[in-house]
C-alpha cells in the first residue's frame, strides 16, 4: 500500500512538472510570436525645437500601440538633414516616415512617396496647404503646421532703450538699432552657422517682395528676369549688413542653439526667426515678453507682411514594407485627430495648425502674432518650394562667404545668378 501510494504521488508530481514545462514553454511561445509581431517605425524628426516634446507624443502612442515601436531620428540645426536621406531609401534602409518640403522637391523623390489622398486627416486640412503636394489629382503629404518668421524681438528691451513705435522700413529699423546700442543692449543675435537661415528665410523676402514672384522665378529659369540686377536682392544684403553691424560677434561660428540662447537671456533685443521657436523660448525663459514683426528690406509699405506658409510636410516611405506603410499612415493621422496627438500640436509643440479639427489657442504670442497677420492678410509667400533642387543651399553658402569678407556686395549677387544658372539647368 504504502509503496503505491509513493508511485502514485511521484507520478502527480511528474504530470504537474510536466504540466508546468508546456505551460511555461507556451507563455514563452506567446511572447515571442508577440515581440515578433511588433512593427518598429523610424521617424526622421527635422524639429529639433520640439524632440523632447515629440518622444513623449511618441511614448503617449505606444502605450496606446503596444504592437508598434517608434523609433525617433532628430535631425536640423547645424545638421544637413538631406545630404544621406535618398541612398539610406535607395539602399532599403531609409526610415518608414520622413519630410518633404514640396513641389519641385516632392517631384524630386516622387518614387519614394507613399500616396495618402484616402487618408482621413485630408478632408480636414486648409486646402491652400495640400497644394505643394498635389500632383495629378493625388495628395503625397500630410502638412506639419503654419509657421511665420521675421524679427522676433524683446518688448521689454525695446521698453527700456525708449522705442514705442515698430520699425516697418529699412530705416526705422536702423533708428531702432542705434536706440537699442546707446541703452548698451545688442540689437541683433545672428547666428549664421548654419546656411539655411540666409539661404532659405531671409533670402526669401527677395523673391517674396516681387510684384509676381511666380512669373519672376518663370523669367529666372527661362532667361528674362536676372538676380544680380534686381533691386529687391540688393535690399537684402543692405539688411544682411545691418544684421552683422549691430549683432553679436563671430556670427559664423554661432550656431542655431546659441543664437536663441542669447535671445532668450536678454543678451540681445531682436532674432531673425519665426513662431517654432516659442518651446525653445518657454523652457529658457518662461513667459518672456516677445513678439514678432515683419523683417523690413528698404522703405516701401510691403515692409509690414510676415513670411506665412507650411514648412514641411509629414511623408510616408513608398519603399517600406505593406505592414509599416499601414502603421505609418496610422500614426500620422493619431497625430492630428487624436484628443492626446492635437494635444500635443497645440500645447507642447506651440505648432499652428494647418487643419480645421485643431483648435489654435494657448500657443504663444508668436503664434498669436502669426495668426494676426495671417487673419489681416498681411503676409508673404515662402518661394522655396518652386526654387531648383539645392540652389537653398548654394545661397546660405554664398551668403555666408560674404559675412566672412570673402565675397563683396557685387560678387554675392552674381554667385546668387550663377547659382540659379548651374540649378536650373540641371
Amino acid at each position: 500500500m504504502k509503496k503505491e501510494l509513493v508511485h502514485i504521488i511521484l507520478i502527480g508530481a511528474l504530470s504537474l512538472s510536466l504540466s508546468a514545462c508546456q505551460t511555461k514553454t507556451e507563455t514563452v511561445t506567446e511572447d515571442t510570436e508577440k515581440a515578433e509581431q511588433k512593427i518598429t517605425l523610424i521617424v526622421r524628426n527635422p524639429k529639433i525645437e520640439i524632440s523632447t516634446q515629440f518622444e513623449q507624443m511618441v511614448i503617449a502612442y505606444e502605450k496606446e500601440n503596444p504592437t508598434v515601436d517608434i523609433q525617433i531620428n532628430t535631425v536640423g540645426g547645424a545638421t544637413d538633414d538631406l545630404a544621406d536621406l535618398k541612398a539610406q531609401i535607395a539602399a532599403g534602409n531609409g526610415p518608414d516616415i520622413f519630410t518633404n518640403s514640396g513641389y519641385e522637391n516632392a517631384k524630386l523623390w516622387r518614387e519614394y512617396l507613399e500616396v495618402l489622398t484616402d487618408q482621413p486627416w485630408v478632408e480636414h486640412a486648409f486646402e491652400d496647404a495640400l497644394l505643394p503636394m498635389k500632383f495629378d489629382g493625388q495628395i503625397y503629404g500630410m502638412p506639419i503646421n503654419l509657421e511665420g518668421y521675421g524679427f522676433v524681438y524683446n518688448k521689454d528691451l525695446f521698453n527700456k532703450a525708449g522705442i514705442d513705435t515698430l520699425p516697418k522700413t529699412l530705416t526705422e529699423l536702423i533708428e531702432v538699432a542705434e536706440k537699442l546700442q546707446k541703452a548698451n543692449i545688442t540689437p541683433f543675435a545672428i547666428g549664421y552657422y548654419e546656411e539655411w537661415k540666409l539661404g532659405d528665410h531671409l533670402l526669401n523676402v527677395a523673391f517674396a517682395q516681387q510684384e509676381d514672384p511666380t512669373a519672376f522665378i518663370k523669367g529666372l529659369n527661362d532667361g528674362t528676369e536676372k538676380i544680380d540686377s534686381n533691386q529687391k536682392f540688393k535690399d537684402i544684403i543692405n539688411v544682411l549688413d545691418v544684421t552683422i553691424k549691430y549683432g553679436n560677434d563671430n556670427p559664423l561660428k554661432t550656431d542655431y542653439n546659441t543664437e536663441v540662447k542669447l535671445f532668450a537671456t536678454g543678451n540681445a533685443a531682436m532674432i531673425q526667426q519665426g513662431n517654432w521657436i516659442q518651446p525653445m523660448i518657454d523652457q529658457l525663459s518662461p513667459s518672456m515678453n516677445i513678439g514678432l514683426l515683419p523683417i523690413p528690406i528698404n522703405d516701401e509699405p510691403m515692409n509690414n507682411a510676415l513670411v506665412v506658409s507650411v514648412p514641411n510636410y509629414w511623408v510616408v516611405n513608398k519603399q517600406t514594407t505593406p505592414e509599416k506603410k499601414k502603421e505609418a499612415k496610422k500614426f500620422l493621422n493619431w497625430m492630428v485627430s487624436s484628443e492626446q496627438g492635437k494635444a500635443f500640436i497645440t500645447k507642447q509643440f506651440k505648432f499652428i495648425p494647418a487643419f480645421d479639427n485643431i483648435e489654435a489657442d494657448s500657443l504663444g504670442p508668436l503664434a498669436d502674432e502669426t495668426i494676426r497677420y495671417y487673419k489681416e492678410r498681411k503676409t508673404l509667400n515662402t518661394n522655396w518650394f518652386n526654387f531648383p533642387v539645392g540652389v537653398q543651399e548654394e545661397f546660405g553658402f554664398a551668403m555666408q562667404l560674404y559675412v566672412g569678407k570673402q565675397l563683396t556686395h557685387d560678387q554675392l549677387l552674381q554667385e546668387f545668378q550663377k547659382s540659379w544658372e548651374k540649378a536650373s539647368s540641371k
